[in-house]
């Protein structure tokens, strides 16, 4: 049986072009840049903990601004939240090209972090209202696929571009396609949302931004002061106590900004974890492999990005097909397969060498890149396709705030094992740094076995009620 779409739009395709290149664009600017990092750090003179702050601070700027953007959905229209966040995005590029030293850049970065913190919700939310729910699998995996691509060709350009040009290119390549996104926001996006404009509660999106930015900031200063130190425990505990004061407000206020209740919806909860799970997964390997490439095989940046070319291709194609087995078969099967040949890669990264061949290198990345988006899209979809009305809005703000939470996280947590093995490890620079990055995918493999456990408890099929409005 055919089920309309909740809400009428005259060209749902054309509608979500704007959102799919602004998305497209914020993926390639969190993950384009990690291969950059070792030729940015010589040319900025900082060290590893400081340089992952590129990383880590743009993600810790979109986990502030995601819980938000349910609010602010109710006080803007989607296109004026669209067009104010790709321009936002375009600025924060235009600084990044021009900066001369790392506070620049890191501004840049941060506000490029403002705009795709109101997109990403924004692009999932919009998919569930315009398009009929027979139809939301295939055209989550087309948004994912989208996604997915700009990992696949984002190593490789910046490669290219390094080889040639210099590094401030590499944010003038999102220029363009900021601007297409643009015009397509301007010419063809209608307002999906409904305007209440609710009372804004100042007080917890206090209590977000300190909460959320005490976990980063404290897993982040690990690399370099240790878990031990006193600033780290103190960024960790603070954080830990604002956020816990957080979700106490968010329960027990009549008009909460984030609607935490959803989590009492079994298949959400257990969804949104693996999509967490899933992205920490994919950003700490993403943000060791091209490092231990540069720093461990000793191959020059070009021929990295080539490298890492086969497995992103890989990873778009398969996140295309993981949309639609979700319509097909559920979520469960593809999930646990995902996780399970995901596990095979991470385990043949960590068995690396100074010595392993690209050939090795290349297919313990492909297998990687065809487990995690097997797995991603399917249980993003379920977790989202299981709620209804508003409640598929804050579903989507929570999913995307503790995707970039956790993703910032497993990054700064991958360059602290990284650190730690370098310090025990002995030799030359070469192997010591290898040995770090087996320290970090151990990490990933940890997620790895706790993401596949998990799967263990999803339901095997879409519930009939999934599939209602």
């Amino acid at each position: 049986m055919n089920i309309q779409a909740r809400r009428h739009v005259r060209h749902p395709k054309l509608a979500m072009v704007s959102m799919l290149l602004g998305a497209f664009v914020g993926m390639l600017s969190e993950t384009s840049l990690n291969i950059a990092l070792p030729k940015l750090m010589a040319s900025l003179n900082v060290n590893t903990a400081t340089i992952q702050w590129l990383v880590t601070g743009y993600m810790l700027v979109i986990g502030i601004i995601l819980p938000l953007s349910s609010l602010i959905s109710k006080w803007f229209t989607t296109r004026q939240i669209i067009i104010f966040a790709l321009s936002d995005f375009i600025v924060g590029a235009i600084i990044s090209a021009l900066a001369g030293n790392f506070p620049v850049l890191l501004i840049g970065r941060m506000i490029q972090g403002i705009g795709t913190g109101l997109i990403l919700p924004l692009m999932f939310a919009v998919v569930l209202q315009i398009f009929p729910p027979q139809k939301i699998g295939a055209v989550m995996g087309v948004c994912a696929l989208v996604i997915m691509f700009a990992p696949a060709i984002g190593p490789t350009l910046t490669g290219l571009i390094l080889a040639q040009l210099s590094w401030h290119w590499i944010f003038w390549l999102f220029v363009p396609f900021l601007l297409i996104a643009l015009l397509f926001a301007i010419s063809s996006l209608e307002n999906v949302g409904r305007i209440t404009r609710p009372h804004v509660d100042v007080l917890s999106i206090i209590e977000s931004a300190v909460g959320c930015s005490g976990l980063v900031v404290g897993a982040s200063l690990s690399s370099r002061d240790g878990w031990l130190s006193v600033p780290v425990l103190a960024a960790l505990i603070i954080g830990l106590i604002v956020l816990g004061l957080y979700v106490y407000r968010q329960l027990h206020l009549e008009t909460p900004i984030l609607n935490l209740r959803v989590f009492k919806n079994r298949s959400f909860a257990i969804g949104s974890t693996l999509v967490m799970l899933d992205f920490g997964i994919i950003l700490s390997a993403m943000y060791l492999l091209p490092m231990y490439i540069q720093n461990g095989l000793l191959l020059p940046v070009a021929l990295t990005g080539i490298i890492m070319l086969p497995g992103g291709v890989i990873n778009a194609l398969t996140s295309a097909v993981a949309g639609r087995l979700y319509d097909s078969i559920g979520a469960k099967k593809p999930a646990m397969l995902g996780f399970a040949i995901a596990l095979v890669g991470a385990i043949m990264l960590a068995c690396t060498s100074t010595h392993s061949s690209v050939a090795y290198v290349i297919g313990a990345h492909v297998i990687l890149m065809i487990g995690c988006p097997l797995a991603m899209s399917p249980s993003q979809t379920s977790a989202l396709n299981s709620l209804s009305g508003m409640e598929s809005a804050d579903g989507s703000t929570i999913l995307n705030t503790m995707q970039q939470i956790v993703g910032a996280l497993a990054t700064a947590l991958a360059t602290s094992f990284l650190e730690l093995g370098r310090h025990y490890a002995s030799g030359s620079a070469a192997v010591r740094f290898t040995t770090g990055a087996h320290w970090g995918f151990y990490f990933t493999i940890v997620l790895v076995v706790v993401a596949l456990l998990l799967t263990f408890q999803m339901t095997a099929k879409p519930h009939s009620s999934d599939l209602q409005e």
